[in-house]
């Protein structure tokens, strides 16, 4: 099922309403998630390897515990951080500054990644303490998405809500 955007995501809890939850693509809903987007966020940093490695240790622990809570919201919630801290730190690896599309995104597409018909920004060259803060998000990313515990719940939550 696809992400619902239309939700009232200021007065959702999605820890009491679960079934309110979609995963999506990607990192959909990542920041407008909460309470989780309040709990994890705090830790999100990337700024340099070093921090980007005790970021995603505190954001992989975070996920742990959702796991042993049977909160999958929760746990797909800290992938997704680790998913965007991967899509960040690349971002600002290959584009001094962070700003990947040239202009304003359109109004009717706030809050929605992607290009919308706007012309990508040449690549300046490649920051490497990005480029390894970018490397560490992505090998705590890749042990979320196939961590065994993560799919179990995964695939209950998709049969109890059909998402």
């Amino acid at each position: 099922m696809p992400f619902d955007y239309q939700l009232d995501f200021r007065t959702t809890d999605f820890r009491q309403h679960p079934e309110l939850y979609r995963v999506g693509k990607g990192e959909q809903g990542v920041l407008l998630v909460q309470p989780y987007k309040g709990e994890i966020l705090p830790f999100w940093r990337f700024r340099t390897p070093e921090v980007a490695q005790e970021s995603s240790e505190q954001i992989y622990g975070l996920f742990e515990a959702y796991l042993r809570r049977h909160d999958f919201v929760g746990a797909d919630m800290a992938r997704k951080f680790l998913q965007m801290g991967f899509t960040r730190a690349r971002r600002y690896a290959n584009h001094r500054g962070g700003k990947k599309y040239d202009g304003p995104v359109p109004d009717d597409k706030k809050g929605q990644s992607g290009s919308h018909g706007r012309p990508e920004l040449p690549r300046s060259p490649e920051d490497p303490e990005k480029a390894e803060a970018a490397a560490i998000f992505k090998r705590r990313w890749d042990e979320a998405k196939q961590h065994p515990e993560y799919l179990r719940q995964r695939a209950e939550f998709e049969a109890r809500y059909g998402k």
